[in-house]
C-alpha cells in the first residue's frame, strides 16, 4: 500500500444534495443562508459554506451520477442531518422564521449540552442549528 493509501481523510471538499425543484431549492440557500451561488449550470447549483461546496444536484442528473445506486424519494425519511455551530440558537430561529421557515424541533436543550434547532431544505435535507449550553458545576 502507498503512503497516500494510509493517510486518513483530512475533510469533506463537497456534498452533494439530490434536489426535485433546483430553483426552489436555490432560492433556499440564497435566502436562508445568505450564500450566493459559487458555480451553476442546467443540472446542478453550489454554494461554498467556508471550507465545504455544497452541491444541489437534479434528480435525473443524480440518478445518471450514482447508478446502479438508487435516488431515494424524499418521504422515505432522513438519514442524515447537517449542523451548523451558531452562537445563539434562539436569535438564529427568529431569523428563519422572518424568512418564512418553519422548525421541525426546537429550540431544546439536549443533555449532552448542546442547544439545538431542526428545519428542512425544500428537498427534505435536515439542517439543525447547534450552540454550546453554558457548562454547570457538578
Amino acid at each position: 500500500m502507498s503512503a497516500a493509501a494510509n493517510a486518513a481523510p483530512k475533510s469533506i471538499d463537497a456534498i452533494t444534495l439530490f434536489v426535485e425543484d433546483l430553483e426552489r431549492s436555490k432560492r433556499f440557500y440564497q435566502d436562508v443562508f445568505g450564500l450566493p451561488v459559487f458555480y451553476e449550470d442546467e443540472n446542478s447549483a453550489v454554494f461554498r459554506f467556508e471550507n465545504t461546496l455544497i452541491n444541489l444536484l437534479k434528480i435525473p442528473a443524480a440518478v445518471d451520477l450514482i447508478k446502479p445506486g438508487v435516488v431515494a424519494r424524499p418521504e422515505a425519511g432522513s438519514r442524515f442531518q447537517f449542523t451548523i455551530p451558531v452562537d445563539d440558537v434562539d436569535a438564529a430561529c427568529a431569523e428563519l422564521a422572518a424568512r418564512g421557515v418553519e422548525l421541525l424541533n426546537g429550540p431544546m436543550n439536549r443533555p449532552w449540552g448542546i442547544r439545538t434547532a431542526c428545519f428542512a431544505d425544500p428537498g427534505g435535507h435536515i439542517w439543525e442549528f447547534a450552540q454550546p449550553l453554558p457548562r454547570t458545576e457538578g
